[in-house]
């Protein structure tokens, strides 16, 4: 599905230049990674979980998940240094490409009451994240074989400069961000 990284380069690209007014095309922002994580608090208790969590994740994503392990000891959290709570995947080229149309055009429209996702979102340098309650909202999860519902985390690297230029390039690849629209913004 390389459609998505055409539609990049033939309509976003001149859209971005139009609008933001770049003298070179290597300052047109793109997206530079997709990871998602996977914070799984209860493995401590069941770390059985976190192979299921591993599994699931790396079907949604395409790609194998990386078991991610406590950094330091937390006594009252019960957890020790080295013990697995979670899972993460990163995304880049391709596959990247893919996730995001899948995330944007299958994902998100089957979470229950969508409006459209937070505009503010954004960390100051133009990278989104955002949170997802279940991950059965994607299609290679089977509901029968799941164990419990989990949610995780998706960031999307930019390589914009500021958080206008990184929404804009989100929003003209599709993200339906809610109360937001392209036309109605002035440039500042």
């Amino acid at each position: 599905m390389a459609g998505l990284q055409e539609f990049y380069r033939n309509e976003c690209i001149p859209q971005l230049v139009e609008r933001f007014g770049y003298k070179n095309i290597m300052q047109v922002p793109k997206l530079e990674k997709i990871v998602l994580n996977m914070g799984l608090g209860e493995a401590v208790q069941n770390p059985k979980i976190i192979d299921g969590a591993s599994h699931e994740l790396t079907l949604i994503a395409g790609q194998k998940a990386v078991v991610t392990k406590a950094k330091k000891s937390i006594a009252s959290f019960k957890l020790r240094e080295g013990v697995p709570i979670g899972c993460m995947v990163s995304l880049r080229h391709t596959r990247m490409y893919d996730f995001y149309s899948k995330l944007v055009h299958l994902g998100l429209p089957r979470v229950r009451d969508f409006r459209g996702v937070s505009p503010k979102s954004f960390d100051g340098r133009g990278n989104y994240s955002l949170g997802i309650k279940e991950h059965i909202i994607f299609t290679e999860i089977d509901f029968d074989k799941i164990d419990k519902i989990k949610g995780f985390n998706i960031t999307i690297v930019t390589s914009a400069k500021t958080d206008e230029e990184g929404r804009y390039l989100l929003k003209v690849l599709g993200m339906p961000f809610k109360n937001y629209n392209v036309k109605e913004e002035e440039v500042g």
